[in-house]
């Protein structure tokens, strides 16, 4: 629209398009809610009051708000494609997500990110990327591609790139690594998220003076107020594994819930179906005392303000025209969702797209090195190992020292006690690169459970009761293209192919959700008493989350960053 036509239509000379009036509008402004008639032209909020327009709707007394924003997420761990995706959370008000495509560029480098950004095209929701910082997110991993400042320098030019993704790298940042210092660089004047577990003190200071504005990491009320007073945006995190609402909200009060805003990071697909998007974390936010208002201002206009979206998270002239219809405030019960001004969804349904979204074909990414990978025998090298401990509801893990089950001159696996064998294989180069170690937590009384989705390189993660089904397993995952697999007893009870780089699915979410249920069910039945053992199971691998994770390379203990040996001296 033309600056001249919004000043006309915003004055009333001419009739706008659509008029919603008698809303309740929750003004995330001026954190009042009051009556109020919305008029919206074209893809623009162009005033309140009384206007003349071709289509009148009322709301009768509904409520009224911005379209919810997710401020940090990972659109691979839906596991499906981004039209999919819009299919989902669209209907239950999300109308911008901020995406960073780690997983996909960890796989497939910036292929992986041109293939969010031209997916994103003809949806019915914005896509914002965040470069990703850290590809690899280490140098103990092996992944599939390398970006470097040089890379990424090019695409910040794109309206669609808002900065630089969670920089996991924080020892990185603290030494001045140079590759990370340019990527910081490369940034400058643009959003940098960060990924600082734990980090405090001085340490944490230099981290933030370097221009690192948010942390989703948080886990604990007292780290979340230090990274609030040194001027962070509190990103509070309501995952499928990682759930730290409750935790944080204590942090959050009227003078600095201005800088607080609500993330997904990683939801899995029946979480999002059957407690829902951003709209779950503000109705439990509520339920848990936080102010509707406040809760409404931390999925919207908080969120576009830390990233530069001036037309986005709020309802006023000149603003885009997204906007949410609740029945309810405090269930916030979705009826209507209105993304650029024109109506998306309606009673919890996509409405028909007017244009397909784009199919953005990419090529295949699983090239097992079978000379290694079909031996998983862990010699015995002490009675004692090293074992990652599985906490629910978290991917940070324990590191445990445990008596282990030896056969003759082998380490096995001891269902008996909970302790599995865990294996990692690099799957991008064809190195041959197997890591071997044990896990305890899952609860796997037999069989296997097998993915190709192990962040952030995404080799592929199995863990199990037995060698031939951990093979077995990761057969089935290479005969895929990439998936996740429950195997027991030689027989594959459930699978789910993800031949998009291994982390997504070609299906409509109907049946990718059918077959994570079979795959839930498959894994319960096995013993795992876990909400999602396969949301747990692709943490495992993650060498920036403490304290102990395996990698392709083997065995790292976090808190020092380095490789450590699997058996006690």
């Amino acid at each position: 629209m033309l600056l001249e036509e919004l000043v006309q239509v915003a004055r009333g000379e001419v009739e706008v398009d659509l008029l919603l009036k008698n809303a309740q509008l929750v003004n995330v402004f001026s954190g009042q809610i009051h009556p109020a008639d919305v008029a919206v032209h074209q893809d623009r909020v162009v005033g309140f009051g009384e206007y003349r327009a071709r289509q009148v709707v009322d709301l009768n007394g509904q409520y009224l708000c911005p379209g919810f924003i997710d401020g940090h997420m990972h659109l691979e761990s839906s596991m499906l494609r981004v039209a999919e995706f819009a299919r989902v959370v669209v209907p239950q008000g999300t109308t911008t997500v901020i995406c960073d495509p780690h997983e996909m560029a960890n796989v497939l480098g910036l292929d992986g990110i041109r293939y969010i950004l031209e997916s994103s095209k003809r949806t019915p929701f914005s896509v914002y990327i965040m470069l990703p910082s850290c590809v690899p997110s280490t140098e103990m991993e092996t992944a599939g591609s390398r970006l470097t400042a040089e890379d990424l320098l090019a695409m910040f030019g794109s309206e669609w790139v808002l900065g630089l993704g969670e920089v996991m790298n924080y020892p990185g940042v603290i030494f001045r690594d140079a590759e990370v210092m340019n990527k910081i660089r490369a940034a400058a004047g643009k959003a940098i998220d960060g990924h600082a577990p734990g980090l405090t003190g001085h340490d944490l200071c230099a981290y933030v003076a370097a221009g690192i504005g948010s942390d989703h990491e948080c886990t604990t009320a007292s780290e979340a107020t230090e990274k609030l007073q040194l001027g962070m945006h509190l990103m509070i995190r309501e995952g499928t594994t990682a759930r730290n609402l409750r935790d944080l909200l204590p942090a959050v009060t009227p003078g600095n819930s201005a800088n607080c805003m609500f993330v997904t990071d990683d939801r899995h697909l029946p979480d999002l179906l059957e407690e829902g998007h951003i709209n779950y974390i503000v109705r439990e936010a509520i339920r848990l005392g936080l102010d509707p208002v406040t809760a409404i201002q931390m999925a919207t206009i908080n969120t576009a303000r830390y990233f530069g979206l001036k037309d986005k998270g709020g309802i006023g002239p000149g603003m885009s025209a997204d906007l949410v219809v609740l029945d309810d405030l405090r269930e916030v019960s979705v009826r209507r969702v209105y993304r650029r001004g024109q109506l998306v969804a309606q009673d919890g349904k996509l409405l028909p797209l007017p244009v397909k979204p784009k199919d953005v074909p990419l090529r295949s990414s699983m090239n097992i090195n079978w000379h290694n990978a079909r031996d998983l025998r862990i010699p015995a090298a002490g009675t004692h190992a090293k074992v990652i401990g599985v906490i629910p509801d978290s991917i940070v893990t324990d590191s445990l020292i445990e008596e282990v089950k030896i056969e003759g001159d082998l380490a096995v696996a001891d269902p008996e006690r909970d302790i599995l064998k865990m294996a990692v294989i690099e799957r991008h180069l064809s190195s041959g690169n197997v890591g071997l170690g044990f896990v305890k937590g899952l609860k796997l009384r037999r069989g296997a459970l097998g993915s190709s989705v192990a962040h952030d390189s995404h080799n592929v993660i199995v863990v199990g009761t037995n060698d031939a089904d951990m093979l077995l397993a990761v057969r089935e995952i290479e005969r895929m293209r990439g998936g996740l697999v429950v195997v027991d007893e030689g027989n594959i009870q459930a699978a789910l192919p993800l031949p998009i780089a291994g982390l997504v699915s070609d299906r409509p979410y109907e049946e990718v959700n059918h077959e994570l249920q079979a795959l839930l069910a498959a894994a319960h039945d096995l013993g795992s008493d876990l909400h999602d053992p396969f949301m747990t199971l692709s943490f495992l691998a993650l060498p920036v989350i403490p304290a102990l994770k395996l990698t392709d390379r083997g065995l790292v203990d976090v808190t020092q960053f380095r490789f450590v040996p699997l058996f006690e001296a």
